[in-house]
Protein backbone atom coordinates (compact mmCIF):
# COMPACT_ATOMS: atom_id res chain seq x y z
CA UNK A 1 0.00 0.00 0.00
CA UNK A 2 1.38 3.44 -0.85
CA UNK A 3 0.57 6.54 0.74
CA UNK A 4 1.96 10.09 0.17
CA UNK A 5 4.51 11.39 2.45
CA UNK A 6 3.04 13.19 5.31
CA UNK A 7 5.54 16.11 6.52
CA UNK A 8 7.34 18.43 4.34
CA UNK A 9 9.98 18.99 7.40
CA UNK A 10 13.07 16.90 6.89
CA UNK A 11 15.50 15.47 9.45
CA UNK A 12 18.50 14.79 7.30
CA UNK A 13 20.74 12.57 9.69
CA UNK A 14 24.23 11.68 8.45
CA UNK A 15 25.61 8.90 9.21
CA UNK A 16 29.79 9.18 9.84
CA UNK A 17 30.80 5.79 7.82
CA UNK A 18 28.71 8.35 4.93
CA UNK A 19 30.87 10.86 6.01
CA UNK A 20 34.01 8.84 5.22
CA UNK A 21 33.06 6.54 2.53
CA UNK A 22 31.91 9.14 -0.06
CA UNK A 23 32.01 13.20 0.78
CA UNK A 24 30.99 13.98 -2.10
CA UNK A 25 27.22 11.85 -2.90
CA UNK A 26 27.04 13.42 0.93
CA UNK A 27 27.47 17.34 -0.39
CA UNK A 28 25.51 16.18 -3.34
CA UNK A 29 22.39 14.97 -1.21
CA UNK A 30 22.51 17.71 1.21
CA UNK A 31 22.55 19.64 -1.36
CA UNK A 32 19.16 18.45 -3.24
CA UNK A 33 17.43 17.65 -0.02
CA UNK A 34 17.58 20.95 1.16
CA UNK A 35 16.25 22.50 -1.99
CA UNK A 36 12.98 20.86 -2.26
CA UNK A 37 11.97 21.23 1.62
CA UNK A 38 12.99 22.67 4.82
CA UNK A 39 15.99 20.28 6.28
CA UNK A 40 17.36 20.40 9.19
CA UNK A 41 20.86 18.57 9.14
CA UNK A 42 22.17 16.26 11.95
CA UNK A 43 25.63 14.58 11.89
CA UNK A 44 25.91 12.43 14.87
CA UNK A 45 29.47 10.99 16.14
CA UNK A 46 28.26 7.52 16.78
CA UNK A 47 25.01 5.51 17.43
CA UNK A 48 23.95 7.42 20.55
CA UNK A 49 23.85 10.37 18.78
CA UNK A 50 22.29 8.62 16.31
CA UNK A 51 19.73 7.43 18.57
CA UNK A 52 19.28 10.58 20.33
CA UNK A 53 18.40 12.58 16.77
CA UNK A 54 16.30 10.29 15.65
CA UNK A 55 14.47 10.23 19.05
CA UNK A 56 13.73 13.96 19.27
CA UNK A 57 12.80 14.24 15.58
CA UNK A 58 9.40 16.10 16.53
CA UNK A 59 6.95 16.05 13.74
CA UNK A 60 10.30 15.96 11.12
CA UNK A 61 10.54 13.18 8.72
CA UNK A 62 13.51 11.31 8.97
CA UNK A 63 15.80 10.70 6.40
CA UNK A 64 18.96 8.80 6.79
CA UNK A 65 21.82 9.37 4.37
CA UNK A 66 24.05 5.97 5.02
CA UNK A 67 24.53 2.52 4.05
CA UNK A 68 22.57 -0.65 4.85
CA UNK A 69 23.57 -0.58 8.60
CA UNK A 70 22.50 3.33 8.98
CA UNK A 71 18.86 1.76 7.65
CA UNK A 72 18.79 -1.32 9.80
CA UNK A 73 19.87 0.70 12.93
CA UNK A 74 17.12 3.46 12.17
CA UNK A 75 14.31 0.98 11.89
CA UNK A 76 15.47 -1.04 14.83
CA UNK A 77 15.35 2.12 16.88
CA UNK A 78 11.84 3.07 16.09
CA UNK A 79 10.83 -0.83 16.67
CA UNK A 80 12.38 -0.94 20.32
CA UNK A 81 10.93 2.48 20.86
CA UNK A 82 7.53 1.23 19.62
CA UNK A 83 7.27 4.40 16.56
CA UNK A 84 7.74 2.14 14.37
CA UNK A 85 3.98 1.90 12.73
CA UNK A 86 3.90 5.46 12.85
CA UNK A 87 7.48 6.79 10.96
CA UNK A 88 8.17 6.99 7.51
CA UNK A 89 11.61 6.79 6.73
CA UNK A 90 13.84 8.07 3.97
CA UNK A 91 16.93 6.67 2.90
CA UNK A 92 20.02 8.01 0.41
CA UNK A 93 22.11 5.12 -0.01
CA UNK A 94 25.54 5.82 0.79
CA UNK A 95 28.58 3.33 0.98
CA UNK A 96 27.16 0.12 0.49
CA UNK A 97 23.81 0.51 -1.49
CA UNK A 98 23.17 -3.54 -2.20
CA UNK A 99 20.17 -3.42 0.73
CA UNK A 100 18.18 -0.34 -0.06
CA UNK A 101 18.31 -0.81 -3.46
CA UNK A 102 16.98 -4.61 -3.15
CA UNK A 103 14.29 -2.76 -1.27
CA UNK A 104 13.01 -0.57 -4.40
CA UNK A 105 15.52 2.97 -3.12
CA UNK A 106 17.11 4.24 -6.51
CA UNK A 107 20.89 3.96 -6.92
CA UNK A 108 22.80 7.42 -7.29
CA UNK A 109 22.69 10.24 -4.84
CA UNK A 110 20.42 12.62 -6.84
CA UNK A 111 17.79 10.06 -7.59
CA UNK A 112 17.65 8.90 -4.37
CA UNK A 113 17.64 12.03 -3.00
CA UNK A 114 14.53 13.32 -5.28
CA UNK A 115 12.80 9.99 -4.22
CA UNK A 116 12.86 11.39 -1.09
CA UNK A 117 11.17 14.29 -2.21
CA UNK A 118 8.51 12.94 -4.68
CA UNK A 119 8.24 9.60 -3.50
CA UNK A 120 5.24 7.32 -1.32
CA UNK A 121 5.59 5.78 1.87
CA UNK A 122 5.16 1.81 1.20
CA UNK A 123 4.43 -0.04 3.64
CA UNK A 124 6.91 -2.93 4.10
CA UNK A 125 6.78 -6.52 5.70
CA UNK A 126 9.42 -7.02 8.83
CA UNK A 127 11.48 -10.09 10.32
CA UNK A 128 11.52 -9.72 13.76
CA UNK A 129 13.59 -12.22 15.98
CA UNK A 130 13.17 -13.38 19.57
CA UNK A 131 16.04 -11.35 20.86
CA UNK A 132 14.22 -7.94 19.09
CA UNK A 133 16.54 -8.07 16.14
CA UNK A 134 15.30 -7.16 12.62
CA UNK A 135 15.67 -8.05 9.12
CA UNK A 136 14.63 -5.42 6.28
CA UNK A 137 15.67 -7.21 3.20
CA UNK A 138 17.38 -11.40 3.85
CA UNK A 139 19.05 -13.27 5.87
CA UNK A 140 21.18 -16.44 5.52
CA UNK A 141 22.97 -19.35 7.00
CA UNK A 142 25.54 -19.57 7.21
CA UNK A 143 26.86 -16.66 6.25
CA UNK A 144 28.07 -15.47 2.80
CA UNK A 145 31.55 -14.71 3.34
CA UNK A 146 32.77 -11.10 2.75
CA UNK A 147 33.90 -10.33 -0.92
CA UNK A 148 37.48 -10.42 -1.44
CA UNK A 149 38.44 -6.40 -1.03
CA UNK A 150 35.74 -5.38 0.48
CA UNK A 151 36.46 -2.98 3.51
CA UNK A 152 34.68 -1.87 6.53
CA UNK A 153 34.86 1.52 7.36
CA UNK A 154 37.18 1.54 10.53
CA UNK A 155 35.59 4.09 13.16
CA UNK A 156 38.24 7.12 13.48
CA UNK A 157 37.75 10.66 13.32
CA UNK A 158 37.48 11.69 10.15
CA UNK A 159 39.10 14.97 10.99
CA UNK A 160 42.30 12.58 10.98
CA UNK A 161 43.95 13.43 7.38
CA UNK A 162 45.85 10.05 7.22
CA UNK A 163 42.28 8.15 7.17
CA UNK A 164 41.17 8.19 3.56
CA UNK A 165 44.89 7.18 2.49
CA UNK A 166 45.16 4.42 5.01
CA UNK A 167 41.67 2.70 3.46
CA UNK A 168 42.34 3.02 0.03
CA UNK A 169 45.95 1.06 1.22
CA UNK A 170 44.21 -1.72 2.74
CA UNK A 171 41.53 -1.84 0.26
CA UNK A 172 44.04 -1.86 -2.34
CA UNK A 173 45.91 -4.94 -0.56
CA UNK A 174 44.72 -8.49 -1.17
CA UNK A 175 42.06 -9.84 0.86
CA UNK A 176 43.98 -13.00 2.33
CA UNK A 177 41.18 -14.33 4.65
CA UNK A 178 37.55 -13.90 5.25
CA UNK A 179 35.78 -12.06 8.05
CA UNK A 180 33.09 -14.33 7.92
CA UNK A 181 34.16 -18.31 7.67
CA UNK A 182 33.78 -19.50 4.20
CA UNK A 183 30.24 -21.55 4.50
CA UNK A 184 30.03 -25.43 5.14
CA UNK A 185 27.57 -28.11 5.97
CA UNK A 186 25.36 -27.60 8.83
CA UNK A 187 22.78 -29.98 10.95
CA UNK A 188 20.07 -27.69 11.47
CA UNK A 189 16.24 -28.10 12.30
CA UNK A 190 14.20 -25.55 10.38
CA UNK A 191 10.78 -25.49 11.10
CA UNK A 192 7.98 -22.89 9.14
CA UNK A 193 4.80 -22.63 11.54
CA UNK A 194 5.84 -25.34 13.42
CA UNK A 195 5.93 -27.37 10.28
CA UNK A 196 9.64 -29.24 10.15
CA UNK A 197 11.23 -28.71 6.86
CA UNK A 198 14.82 -30.54 7.19
CA UNK A 199 15.98 -31.74 10.96
CA UNK A 200 19.51 -32.57 11.95
CA UNK A 201 20.36 -35.75 10.19
CA UNK A 202 20.15 -34.01 6.56
CA UNK A 203 23.10 -31.89 5.91
CA UNK A 204 22.42 -28.63 4.49
CA UNK A 205 24.36 -26.07 2.88
CA UNK A 206 22.15 -22.77 3.30
CA UNK A 207 19.08 -21.45 4.57
CA UNK A 208 17.54 -18.31 3.43
CA UNK A 209 14.65 -16.60 4.47
CA UNK A 210 13.18 -13.46 2.85
CA UNK A 211 9.73 -11.58 4.06
CA UNK A 212 7.61 -12.12 0.80
CA UNK A 213 3.98 -9.99 0.82
CA UNK A 214 1.02 -10.19 3.49
CA UNK A 215 2.70 -10.95 6.26
CA UNK A 216 4.14 -14.47 4.65
CA UNK A 217 7.99 -15.46 5.12
CA UNK A 218 9.76 -17.10 1.66
CA UNK A 219 12.15 -20.08 3.25
CA UNK A 220 14.73 -21.50 0.96
CA UNK A 221 16.84 -25.24 1.96
CA UNK A 222 19.65 -26.20 0.13
CA UNK A 223 20.39 -29.90 0.88
CA UNK A 224 24.13 -30.92 1.24
CA UNK A 225 24.78 -32.44 -2.32
CA UNK A 226 26.67 -35.52 -3.45
CA UNK A 227 27.72 -35.42 -7.11
CA UNK A 228 24.29 -33.90 -8.70
CA UNK A 229 23.02 -30.52 -7.31
CA UNK A 230 20.00 -31.43 -4.66
CA UNK A 231 16.42 -29.62 -5.36
CA UNK A 232 16.21 -26.87 -2.77
CA UNK A 233 13.25 -27.33 0.12
CA UNK A 234 11.46 -24.43 -0.70
CA UNK A 235 8.26 -23.62 2.25
CA UNK A 236 6.22 -20.25 3.00
CA UNK A 237 4.69 -19.48 6.43
CA UNK A 238 4.56 -16.51 9.54
CA UNK A 239 7.46 -18.10 11.26
CA UNK A 240 10.68 -19.41 11.36
CA UNK A 241 12.74 -21.39 13.73
CA UNK A 242 16.00 -23.09 13.75
CA UNK A 243 18.04 -24.82 15.50
CA UNK A 244 20.84 -27.12 16.12
CA UNK A 245 24.68 -26.60 16.56
CA UNK A 246 25.70 -23.13 17.33
CA UNK A 247 25.25 -21.40 14.22
CA UNK A 248 25.64 -17.60 12.81
CA UNK A 249 23.98 -15.81 9.73
CA UNK A 250 23.73 -12.70 7.67
CA UNK A 251 20.71 -10.33 8.23
CA UNK A 252 20.77 -7.80 5.80
CA UNK A 253 24.28 -5.89 6.40
CA UNK A 254 25.39 -7.45 9.70
CA UNK A 255 26.75 -11.36 11.01
CA UNK A 256 24.92 -12.23 13.84
CA UNK A 257 25.59 -15.02 16.69
CA UNK A 258 27.24 -17.80 17.56
CA UNK A 259 22.79 -19.33 18.30
CA UNK A 260 21.97 -22.53 19.27
CA UNK A 261 18.27 -21.35 18.59
CA UNK A 262 16.41 -18.62 16.58
CA UNK A 263 12.87 -17.50 15.62
CA UNK A 264 11.88 -15.02 13.52
CA UNK A 265 8.19 -14.05 12.73
CA UNK A 266 7.05 -11.43 9.92
CA UNK A 267 4.97 -8.20 10.85
CA UNK A 268 2.79 -7.47 7.86
CA UNK A 269 3.31 -3.56 6.65
CA UNK A 270 5.26 -3.21 10.22
CA UNK A 271 7.71 -0.30 8.68
CA UNK A 272 7.36 2.56 6.09
CA UNK A 273 9.76 3.52 3.31
CA UNK A 274 9.25 6.01 1.19
CA UNK A 275 10.00 4.60 -2.33
CA UNK A 276 9.66 6.26 -5.90
CA UNK A 277 5.88 6.80 -7.53
CA UNK A 278 4.92 3.69 -9.44
CA UNK A 279 7.25 1.32 -7.96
Amino acid sequence: MATSATSDQLLVIIDPAARQADGESVRIAKDVLSAGAPAKLCLPDGPEEFARALARRGSRRPVVVGDGRALTRAVTLLHRRGELGGCALSVVPVGDTALAESLGVPGGAVAAARAVLDGVERRLDLLVDDGDGVVLGALRIPPVPVRAGAASPVPLSSGRPWYRSLVRTLAARPARLSAVPAPHAARLRVEVDGRPVVDTDQPVEAVSVTPGAAGVASVEVRPLSVGAEATPLLASGHTVTVTGAEFRYRADAAVSGPVRRRTWRVVEGAWGLVLPAGH
